[in-house]
């Protein structure tokens, strides 16, 4: 008789076991699937328990904490985000009152006569000005194309001919730099782009080259996935480049020589992103090479 009592217990324990654990499975079953909905859906609903335990309320509890520390710190990035766009925006603008004024008084002192080493330091202080100004244009353009929200006019546009066009507007530039391009046309490659944007792009790519080359500059376009859009200069070899952080706005090339190579490329990669491409850069002795791919004109 009390073996048979005890069967029955037992069997009680283990069926009240089972239940447990089948409990348990159905609430972190539950879990998730409502972390998996947040996820998908970014909700931020808190995760909620059908029934009590103390461990997984614990967790539970533990879990809505984080995402609300979560939550706190994504919202704070946003707005540091904003004021850190007008600050650029507002910056940009304050700098262009006093370049105009430098600019001007240059000018007043060319139209004087100046002896041969007078010149030559005033022609180096037009230098020193006329590269803060490509700075503050830089600068300035990042700063519009972060606070504009511009949506892209996606058209068909032929590339090939695009890239050619920019090239031979350069031409008396690079000639005053003593600079050549190696440009091969190939066949037509079209790509589903905004025609201003693009033409950006060709532009800061140009400029960058023309600014940081130690020789001549070659040009490619070709098809894999997507149109392949590829600038090529030399660097010197002392020059320490980080080609994972070519592309972050005010990242310096050369701390030594202060030589800035982030903020014309930042907006490239920016460009490029609003239109559905991407940008890469590839450092080979001494070789660097830019790489911007924008999505193939499809009929389809």
């Amino acid at each position: 008789m009390r073996s048979v009592i005890a069967v029955g217990v037992l069997s009680i324990l283990v069926i009240v076991l089972i239940l447990y654990i089948v409990i348990l499975q159905l609430q972190l079953r539950s879990i998730n699937r409502q972390l998996t909905k947040r996820l998908k859906e970014h909700t931020r609903q808190p995760i909620r328990l059908d029934l009590m335990n103390k461990e997984l309320s614990a967790l539970a509890i533990n879990m809505n904490k984080c995402f609300k520390a979560e939550e706190t710190l994504r919202l704070k990035a946003i707005r540091e985000e904003k004021q850190f766009k007008e600050m650029i925006a507002n910056i940009s603008h304050d700098l262009r009152t006093p370049l105009t004024a430098i600019k001007g008084y240059q000018q007043l002192i060319a139209n004087d006569i100046l002896s041969r080493e007078q010149s030559k330091r005033l022609e180096i202080a037009r230098k020193h000005a006329e590269e803060l100004e490509r700075l503050i244009e830089s600068f300035f353009e990042y700063s519009y194309l972060l606070n504009a929200e511009t949506v892209p006019q996606i058209e068909r546009i032929n590339l090939t001919n695009l890239v050619a066009e920019c090239l031979v507007e350069s031409i008396e530039v690079l000639e005053e730099k003593n600079m050549s391009v190696e440009y091969e046309e190939t066949q037509p490659i079209f790509v589903s782009a905004d025609k201003e944007m693009t033409v950006r792009i060709i532009r800061n790519l140009l400029r960058n080259c023309m600014q940081h080359s130690k020789g001549n500059i070659k040009v490619q376009i070709f098809m894999k996935k997507n149109a392949v859009l590829s600038f090529q200069n030399h660097v010197s070899l002392d020059t320490s480049i980080d080609v994972k952080r070519l592309f972050d706005r005010f990242y310096t090339a050369d701390k030594a020589r202060s030589k800035s190579t982030g903020m014309g490329l930042s907006i490239v990669k920016l460009l490029a992103e609003q239109m559905g491409g991407c940008t890469d850069a590839v450092l080979q002795e001494g070789l660097l090479e830019i790489i911007v791919e924008l999505p193939l004109y499809s009929i389809a």
